[in-house]
C-alpha cells in the first residue's frame, strides 16, 4: 500500500478512536447522571475514555510531528515531498532553458537571415565588379600577347 493511502487511514482509525472516546464519556456521564448510578460501570466507562484518549493523543502527535517533517522540507522517511519538490524545480528550469534556447534561435536565424541579404548583396557587387575586372584583365592580358606574338613575327622576318 502506498504511503499517503496509509497516512488516511490511520487518521480515519484516529477518527474512531475520537468518536470511542466521546461514546466512553457520554455513557460515563450518563451514568452519573442516574439516580442510582452504578460507580463501577462509570469508572470503567471513564478509565477506557482516558486509554482512547492518550492513544488519540499520541497518534495525532505522530501525524503532526510526520506533516511538520514534510511541510519544512527535511528528510524523512516515507515521503516523496522532497524529492517530488526537486523533480518540480528542475521542470522549471528545463522549461526555462527550453524558452531561452528558442528565443536565442530565434535571434540568431534572424540576424543571420540579414546577414545573407547583406552578403548576397555584397557578391551581387562583387560579381559586377568582379565581371568588370576580368574582361579587362582579359582584354590586357591579349594585348601583350598579341605585342609579344607581332614581335616575335617581325623578329623571325627580319
Amino acid at each position: 500500500m502506498t504511503a499517503p493511502m496509509e497516512r488516511i487511514q490511520a487518521l480515519d482509525a484516529i477518527e474512531k478512536d475520537v468518536i470511542n472516546c466521546l461514546m466512553s464519556a457520554g455513557q460515563a456521564l450518563m451514568e452519573l447522571s442516574k439516580e442510582k448510578s452504578s460507580q463501577k460501570h462509570a469508572e470503567g466507562q471513564t478509565d477506557a475514555f482516558l486509554k482512547t484518549l492518550a492513544h488519540v493523543e499520541s497518534k495525532l502527535t505522530e501525524q503532526i510531528n510526520y506533516l511538520t517533517q514534510v511541510s519544512t522540507g527535511q528528510p524523512h522517511e516515507g515521503s516523496g515531498y522532497a524529492s517530488q519538490k526537486v523533480l518540480q524545480m528542475a521542470w522549471h528550469r528545463l522549461e526555462h532553458a527550453r524558452s531561452r534556447v528558442n528565443e536565442l534561435e530565434r535571434i540568431k536565424n534572424k540576424h543571420l537571415q540579414g546577414g545573407r541579404a547583406h552578403v548576397s548583396r555584397q557578391q551581387q557587387a562583387a560579381l559586377t565588379s568582379g565581371g568588370a575586372c576580368q574582361q579587362t584583365q582579359s582584354a590586357s592580358s591579349n594585348v601583350p600577347s598579341q605585342v609579344g606574338q607581332s614581335q616575335s613575327m617581325s623578329g623571325s622576318t627580319g
